[in-house]
């Protein structure tokens, strides 16, 4: 275990302005150096000293288009630490505002769904024999192309979700419902298909997501009224 490097990325992590640019990233988007300086608060030349630093620890990857550049996390995992941070930050149950109702609703969590309707679709999916949850890891059964196929997901694109290593689907905990959601390529098929089949639309600047009334339609429907409650409460 190397220490020095342990040390290092918590510290990049740990300076504030690096903090809220690596949390203005966290709902899986690729953004500007002078968008995430306005999320950080600063200006673009020291924005730009902060993202090469992130970019140096692997933390961030850039994506040119032309001439415009793009910072996005570099990987799942980068994501899932920082969402681990964030519950270390703030132990026991949130109590969270009304500013924050939107957030508590719906939100990605990287490139997955989180909040109440996040938690809803990993209880669904549990209840109806789809995916397993133990302890820190899950695995879907057979079951889990039949459930998601009524709700418009291909049975191959379920079976196949996700090149490369990693997992096909794993429990992801909630920081403000304190329940497990799904992560995973499973996770990130799931959100995508709701996101582009207009049931989900994001919001600018922020990780809420907007369920649309079409979505509520959907969604209430596959989950059915008990779960649907527990997103609309």
């Amino acid at each position: 275990m190397n220490t020095n490097r342990i040390a290092h990325v918590a510290a990049l992590v740990g300076e504030p302005a690096r903090t809220a640019m690596l949390m203005a990233l966290m709902d899986g988007r690729a953004l500007t150096a002078r968008e995430l300086a306005d999320a950080a608060r600063i200006t673009p030349a020291t924005a730009s000293r902060h993202l090469g630093l992130l970019v140096e620890a692997q933390l961030l990857h850039v994506e040119r288009q032309g001439r415009h550049r793009y910072h996005r996390l570099a990987s799942a995992e980068v994501a899932r630490t920082l969402e681990g941070l964030m519950q270390l930050a703030a132990p026991g149950r949130i109590a969270v505002g009304p500013r924050d109702a939107a957030l508590r609703t719906a939100r990605t969590c990287y490139d997955h769904l989180a909040g109440r309707l996040g938690v809803a679709i990993a209880g669904h999916l549990q209840d109806e024999g789809a995916v397993a949850f133990e302890a820190d890891a899950a695995h879907a059964t057979a079951r889990a192309a039949p459930v998601l196929a009524r709700l418009g997901l291909a049975p191959e694109a379920v079976l196949q979700a996700g090149p490369g290593r990693r997992p096909h689907c794993r429990p992801c905990l909630d920081w403000s419902e304190r329940r497990m959601h799904l992560a995973g390529c499973l996770g990130a098929l799931v959100c995508s298909h709701c996101l582009d089949s207009g049931w989900l639309l994001r919001g600018a600047g922020t990780r809420a997501l907007t369920i649309t009334p079409r979505g509520a339609v959907t969604l209430r429907d596959w989950l059915g009224h008990v779960r649907w409650g527990e997103v609309s409460a």
